[in-house]
């Protein structure tokens, strides 16, 4: 398929990204968007980002710069536009995203991971909050001082890199 040769199913790519970005229901990066798509059907990597780069300038989706990687999410825009759209797209890819989406959500609840954020108390003083969090909730939360930003970012990264072995290791100590 070349990209101008079939402008229904062109639209019809746009509006399985906006569908999924509305049943997501919060931002996610490109790499991740992709997955669930190809999830359901194939769609080529380079048609995949002019789409983005289309629904983006039509304000459809915004993207954002979190952590070293842009974000999309849905606008009220693109929202409204799918609510007018999305009967282009099939009954069973929809029944195919809201699985594929049931899935993802599912998996994404039951990974433990590892959190931190700091915050300055004075210009020499901050504190790093450590969590862990498993299904939506945090089950261990620490609190640890630093003298500088620098400090911290480092116990922050530490903490998100090596929680499986710093972890096990605080609650033999505690118990």
């Amino acid at each position: 398929m070349k990209l101008n040769e079939n402008t229904e199913i062109l639209a019809e790519n746009k509006v399985l990204i906006l569908y999924i970005l509305n049943k997501l229901n919060k931002p996610i990066d490109s790499e991740n968007l992709l997955k669930l798509i190809l999830s359901i059907k194939d769609m080529n990597y380079f048609y995949f980002q002019q789409f983005l780069v289309d629904l983006l300038e039509n304000k459809y989706i915004i993207g954002y710069t979190k952590d070293d990687k842009t974000l999309y999410k849905i606008t009220d825009v693109g929202v409204q536009t799918l609510s007018l759209t999305d009967d282009l797209l099939p009954g069973i890819v929809k029944l195919g995203i809201d699985n594929a989406l049931k899935e993802e959500v599912d998996e994404i609840q039951n990974i433990e991971h590892a959190i931190s954020e700091f915050f300055p108390r004075s210009e020499n003083e901050f504190i790093v909050n450590c969590k862990l969090i498993k299904n939506n909730l945090t089950y261990f939360e620490i609190k640890i001082p630093a003298t500088s930003s620098t400090q911290a970012k480092q116990i922050a990264k530490k903490w998100e890199d090596n929680y499986k072995e710093i972890f096990p290791i605080i609650m033999d100590i505690l118990t």
